[in-house]
């Protein structure tokens, strides 16, 4: 498996314990969903990918009819979508994603935990050329697949040939350009294939080792950003504890 796949599976290990927390993240994204496109999943291509996330990570089917209901009666229109970079500790490179109706608000919030890990909150795009923004799908592998074929079919629709297979799920994770997520959505519906993750994300062009200590520390920054309701995720450039050297 690839670099790419290891850094996101260690990753959304961990943020996986925080599971209250992440179904909040996820009821906000809906409603976002349900605003710009409606209710109705078969007719709201961008909340059906969300619908697949939810349920990928657990979330009850009785939540996410809930947070659907809810968003209908909902203002998400003062939403905007922000993210924030800047230095942590031990020059760890930090984006900060928000979904927010109070710029104001949330910039102070995030600009408090990085001065109080002596960090340091950059401008908008002086940390984006340290990660790559991506579009990962992660779908069910369909029996006698032939990978080689299916690239080259969905490489005009935006896909990368880097692609990740787990063998013990056996489903397949692709990565293509976010400005293609639509296309290559539908493109997977049409021919049959079962989405169990479709989200946008970063992926760090290089990983910084740090000491266990040094990872401690980072790890509290990360877990106060995400204490707040307006971040979405947070993506670092330090290498999680559960990739191997090997995959670099």
């Amino acid at each position: 498996m690839g670099r790419a796949f290891e850094y996101r599976k260690a990753t959304k290990l961990k943020r996986w314990g925080h599971m209250a927390r992440t179904f909040t993240k996820l009821g906000k994204e809906i409603a976002i969903a349900v605003k710009a496109g409606g209710p109705e999943p078969e007719n709201n291509p961008r909340l059906r990918a969300i619908i697949a996330t939810c349920k990928r990570e657990n979330m009850p089917k009785d939540n996410i009819t809930r947070a659907i209901k809810n968003a209908m009666g909902k203002d998400t229109s003062d939403y905007k979508e922000v993210t924030y970079e800047g230095y942590g500790p031990h020059g760890i490179a930090i984006l900060v994603d928000t979904l927010t109706d109070n710029t104001t608000r949330t910039v102070a919030d995030v600009r408090s935990v990085f001065n109080k890990y002596n960090g340091n909150l950059g401008t908008t795009g002086s940390l984006s050329f340290l990660f790559d923004h991506k579009a990962v799908f992660t779908f069910n592998k369909k029996d006698g697949m032939d990978m080689d074929d299916f690239i080259l079919e969905f490489i005009d629709y935006g896909v990368e040939e880097e692609y990740d297979v787990d063998d013990e799920s056996g489903e397949i994770t692709i990565y293509a350009d976010p400005k293609s997520f639509g296309d290559v959505q539908k493109h997977l519906e049409d021919n049959g294939y079962e989405i169990t993750s479709a989200e946008f994300t970063y992926i760090p062009n290089d990983l910084k080792d740090v000491t266990d200590e040094q990872r401690e520390t980072i790890d509290k920054m990360v877990e106060k950003l995400e204490d707040f309701d307006d971040v979405q995720n947070v993506y670092t450039n330090m290498k999680p504890a559960d990739v191997d050297a090997s995959e670099e």
